[in-house]
């Protein structure tokens, strides 16, 4: 290619392409040789491979601006850069492109911004450029050992250190990353964005209060702009000061009539707020403003409530099967088309759509079954029944947390509001504090060490046992209305089960298990803002619930009578029976209000929010069958554990 031979090129990648149809380079490269060649069109289809194959792969849509660039279509063009730079902002040619078709459709003010965006990448560092190209590109330990080298002889670069806390943030370890940005805030606190990745990376570890006062500095800077308004609305919002964060928004919407990602961020507080009519309202405004803004489909989607209209999915069908369609809005629309087919019992297509928005998710996974099962299988030998022995009578004593534990969509959010309907409990939020101290028990100097943990549990003495268990009480206490219990919700704490009972032996654990088939395409049915990748496949979520049986196995063993299982089944045919059975195990008494729980008025943030404010009714029990022409592959995947549901004499 370098010579200009691009047929030679051509037949070499042709070559390796037909033992590897799915090489993300050479697929690139074809297309480019293609596009040298002139032959646009042949140059697309390698594109729509790629893309196929990658649909998050920003050099993909670069390639594809340069190809219609060619052909003289410059509309397309300019979508493809834009999309270019969406994935990857470090393409400078992208954005110098942009520029420059902006300009030539008299769109100034968008063109100066896009020749902005090619002039401050191409004073950044190279290393701090390559490094932003390798995290766009996915390649994330390469772009640490990059960061990492530079700010070795650079120690106040605020740009490498923002990446570096990215890369911190797509590992999970947030607490590396939010003392990285803790510093470049302290060193540049005139950085406009430096502070919002500080922000967001506070939310994320829940610190709303933190979060929400340097919302407020951001605002004093300039409580006109729109972008500082919203980002004070949004941490309002999760510091639960409603009206506030209603306020905001309007003022942002009177800004910039119309804007769909506020109409919809404003859907979702309306929703958590309980304000239902309104809620509807909003997201239809976002799609009434942006027809193509998947993500407000979803929010009337992800109701459960809601039902569409023939036009509205008419509208979603015509602009799903648009090839333009930017992929984070089509997987919005292929959920949201899928739950609505559903609700009109039209269940193959409804199906169909189903898999389609979690094969496209599952593309830009990382995830591996392998790993977690091996990562669960490690619980099970370093934590034995011995480990326990060893450190009887250690730990922190306070009896105050509950955690519920499971898979998502197996009826914790249920159970939490029943348990939080009790006058000594509170109600709090899927807790990441367990997750976190996991992460940090890893001992990793970096992102790419190996791990340490769980068999690092077995050289805790009871010193530290004691602090851990104190730290997490008090680093909770934020989230608590001065009950004396507080529940944590967070389902994946069922893999440090381990871990909470040696720091909090007097901590109660509760399993929530809801049937296989129902949990697991319940899983498969849902689109999570984050995390939870084992649900993009019948098979490795068949793997997971698996997996997740046999280590509570394992804890049911070597913790005996420790942890209570409530299948949801139960609960809903016999409400007041299980009621009893958990607040016993609290130790607490009984109470009406846990069996009217649906009247109790609290912040619910998940996405049963809609499903607990009704009665208990049997909607959820065997919702998969009238899917299970096609559910084969979950039944083989789920295999033994299907014969053993219900479970008798559940503990």
């Amino acid at each position: 290619m370098k010579r200009g031979d691009f047929q030679g090129a051509a037949t070499h990648l042709d070559g390796l392409l037909a033992e590897k149809p799915k090489l993300i380079d050479a697929l690139y490269m074809r297309a480019a040789c293609e596009r040298y060649l002139s032959n646009y069109d042949r140059a697309l289809v390698f594109l729509n491979d790629l893309k196929n194959v990658k649909p998050d792969y920003g050099r993909a849509y670069q390639e594809e601006g340069h190809v219609y660039r060619a052909m003289g279509r410059s509309d397309q063009a300019l979508i493809a850069y834009q999309r270019a730079c969406a994935f990857n902002p470090s393409l400078s040619v992208s954005w110098l492109r942009q520029g420059e078709l902006l300009a030539a459709s008299n769109r100034p003010n968008e063109a100066r911004q896009a020749t902005a965006q090619a002039e401050w990448l191409a004073k950044l560092a190279p290393p701090v450029a390559a490094a932003m190209n390798h995290i766009h590109e996915g390649r994330l330990l390469k772009a640490e050992n990059l960061c990492r080298a530079y700010l070795q002889k650079n120690r106040q670069d605020v740009e490498a250190m923002r990446l570096l806390a990215e890369i911190g943030v797509q590992f999970n370890v947030l607490d590396d990353a939010e003392f990285v940005l803790e510093s470049a805030v302290e060193f540049e606190p005139e950085n406009v964005l430096a502070r919002i990745d500080y922000i967001k990376v506070l939310r994320k570890r829940h610190k709303y209060v933190a979060a929400l006062e340097h919302a407020k500095k951001l605002y004093a800077r300039n409580p006109a702009d729109p972008v500082f308004q919203s980002h004070l609305a949004i941490e309002s919002m999760h510091n639960n000061e409603f009206e506030r964060a209603f306020e905001l928004f309007d003022e942002v919407l009177e800004k910039i009539p119309g804007d769909p990602a506020t109409l919809t961020t404003r859907g979702h507080a309306l929703k958590t707020f309980g304000r239902h009519d309104d809620a509807v309202e909003s997201y239809r405004s976002a799609f009434r403003s942006m027809p193509d803004y998947g993500e407000a489909y979803f929010g009337l989607a992800n109701l459960k409530t809601y039902r569409f209209t023939d036009a509205e999915i008419d509208s979603m069908r015509t602009r799903e099967s648009n090839e333009q369609l930017d992929h984070s809005a089509r997987v919005h629309m292929c959920f949201s088309l899928a739950k609505a087919l559903e609700d009109r019992t039209e269940y193959e297509e409804s199906f169909s759509y189903y898999e389609r928005g979690n094969e496209l998710k599952r593309v830009q996974s990382r995830y591996q079954a392998e790993d977690m099962t091996a990562e669960l299988t490690a619980q099970s030998d370093i934590c034995g029944r011995e480990l326990f022995e060893k450190n009887a009578g250690k730990g922190h004593d306070a009896p105050d947390p509950i955690f519920v534990v499971g898979l998502p969509r197996a009826g914790s959010t249920l159970l939490e509001q029943i348990l939080a309907s009790h006058s000594q409990i509170d109600g709090t939020l899927e807790l990441p504090n367990i997750l976190a101290l996991a992460h940090r028990l890893r001992r990793r100097k970096r992102a790419s060490d190996k791990s340490q943990y769980p068999h690092v549990l077995a050289d805790l003495d009871g010193e530290e046992l004691e602090a851990y268990g104190k730290k997490f009480i008090e680093e909770t206490r934020v989230h608590r209305a001065g009950a004396p219990f507080f529940i944590d919700k967070m389902p994946n704490n069922f893999r440090h089960i381990g871990l909470i009972k040696l720091i909090l032996p007097n901590a109660k654990i509760i399993d929530a298990r809801r049937h296989p088939m129902d949990c697991c395409f319940s899983g498969f049915k849902q689109l999570f803002a984050e995390g939870q990748e084992f649900t993009y496949g019948l098979e490795v979520i068949g793997k997971y619930y698996r997996d997740y049986v046999a280590l509570m196995d394992h804890w049911d063993e070597v913790l005996p009578g420790q942890v209570l299982r409530v299948q949801y089944e139960d609960v809903v045919a016999d409400i007041e029976t299980q009621v009893s059975r958990l607040l016993e195990f609290c130790e607490l008494p009984f109470e009406d209000a846990c069996i009217n729980f649906h009247k109790t008025k609290r912040i619910v943030k998940t996405a049963s929010s809609e499903q607990v404010r009704q009665p208990i009714n049997t909607k959820g029990i065997e919702a998969w069958r009238p899917f299970e022409p096609w559910l084969d592959e979950l039944k083989t995947a789920l295999g033994p554990v299907l014969d053993r549901y219900p479970i008798v004499d559940a503990s």
